[in-house]
């Protein structure tokens, strides 16, 4: 009886010990980050500015799918989702394997410089971006120099090529964050797999799809999700390179809530509405992709 109280007792005490650990963080997530998710909901259901704001129930809600500009924003984002997110993926995989093979020489030199850009500067990268792709840039020069283009590209200017070049933006920056996922996972694998598939006469692309993909499923899985929450916020590219223009062609929903904010006749409300949009839009395409995976690798 004895030794069972005294468990109790040193069980008791190792977690008041644990969580005075952990409390002061815990206190500052509530008070840094869930109070303020908690009351941007509530916001998201009045309108106004400052202390004029007024109780609307769900007018915002509804607003939202009248709301033309919100739309274009929406479809913007999700041209910039569906295009971007497998290109970064797959170019991720393509270079992890590539980068995985003990043969290769300098090895840590080229991983080290396709990560480098997903530690820049968002604001710098952005502008300089903007410069290379400009009617007079870098990259309109070396395509009028090699004789591919008889005339400039407005990558800015024109609507077509502006959400090109914001494709080409974000693929530069973030291919490399999961390159690292995937380099990491594959070195996991055992080699005695690669092995045994090459004695059965197995090619480098049938291990590839039928041994690395498989395995590596749950981190596919994974950084797929994080590519969508990221594109579905982009912001600082949309904003330094083109401002969203031209005529909204490239705006995204991030930018947009921005414009309602501070940009247009400020509606703090309407601007949190849009916030919450892409939470719902998050856990919705979170929800396809864990079920497309399968349950399993989830």
């Amino acid at each position: 009886m004895k030794q069972t109280n005294s468990r109790l007792s040193m069980e008791r005490k190792n977690g008041i010990t644990g969580w005075s650990f952990i409390s002061i963080a815990v206190v500052m997530i509530t008070i840094f980050y869930f109070y303020p998710m908690l009351q941007s909901l509530i916001l998201s259901f009045k309108t106004g500015t400052g202390a004029k704001l007024t109780y609307t129930g769900f007018d915002n809600y509804i607003r939202l799918f009248s709301d033309i500009t919100f739309r274009t924003a929406v479809k913007n984002t999700f041209i910039y989702l569906i295009v971007q997110v497998p290109v970064m993926i797959i170019l991720g995989l393509i270079i992890s394997v590539l980068l995985n093979d003990s043969k290769l020489k300098f090895r840590g030199f080229f991983r080290t410089a396709i990560f480098l850009p997903c530690v820049t500067s968002l604001v710098a990268y952005s502008i300089i971006f903007k410069y290379l792709f400009a009617t007079d840039g870098l990259i309109n020069s070396m395509l009028l120099n090699i004789h591919l283009i008889s005339q400039p590209i407005m990558w800015i200017t024109d609507p077509f090529w502006a959400k090109v070049t914001i494709i080409i933006a974000i693929t530069w920056r973030w291919t490399g964050y999961n390159m690292i996922f995937y380099l990491s996972s594959m070195q996991n694998i055992d080699n005695s797999i690669y092995e045994a598939a090459k004695i059965d006469g197995a090619s480098a692309i049938k291990q590839f799809f039928k041994i690395t993909i498989p395995l590596m499923k749950p981190i596919i899985l994974f950084t797929s999700i994080t590519s969508t929450i990221g594109t579905l916020q982009l912001f600082d590219e949309i904003v330094n390179i083109t401002k969203g223009g031209p005529g909204n062609a490239t705006l995204s929903i991030s930018h947009y809530i921005y414009n309602l904010s501070f940009k247009y006749a400020a509606d703090f409300g309407y601007a949190a509405t849009v916030s919450y949009s892409v939470v719902i839009m998050i856990i919705v395409l979170a929800f396809i992709q864990f079920k497309v995976a399968g349950e399993k690798n989830g």
